[in-house]
């Protein structure tokens, strides 16, 4: 297959739809817990705000610079994230480092969206895009839940 072909597979236009309508894209003025994450080989960068009531995420928002993979992981997170546990998003995280490392599974619903990315596996330096914007709400959420404890 030529690198074009692989590109078209891989910026699918189910992949720019996404990035097209990212949700929470508004910052929280009253966050529990703040986190930028950067990838360094890339440059992407994204910003979580959380707040965290019962143990679950209440309020999100993020702020996504980054390509388009790294931008359709973050609109599939937030399309998720209200209502999830720290260990719910710390098992969507591992397994999407899984699906996308070591050719696992797509992770469990809620986030079985991240289907979409599956042509990335062969692109290894798209991944830690990819995987920023889990990065950040796993320890933005687990600052705000330990804050709360």
């Amino acid at each position: 297959m030529s690198d074009n072909a692989e590109l078209v597979k891989l910026y699918s236009s189910r992949i720019l739809a996404l990035t097209a309508d990212m949700p929470f894209t508004d910052r929280l003025p009253d966050a529990d817990a703040t986190v930028k994450k950067r990838a360094p080989l890339c440059g992407s960068t994204v910003t979580v705000d959380v707040k965290i009531q019962n143990g679950v995420i209440s309020s999100f928002g993020q702020d996504v610079k980054a390509c388009a993979l790294g931008q359709a992981s973050a609109a599939i997170l937030g399309g998720a994230v209200i209502g999830r546990t720290v260990a719910e998003l710390e098992a969507a995280r591992d397994e999407l480092r899984a699906m996308l490392k070591n050719d696992g599974p797509v992770p469990q619903a809620p986030f079985d969206g991240l289907e979409a990315l599956l042509p990335a596996r062969d692109y290894k330096n798209r991944h830690a895009s990819i995987l920023l914007a889990f990065d950040a709400v796993v320890e933005a959420a687990q600052l705000a839940q330990a804050q709360k404890e």
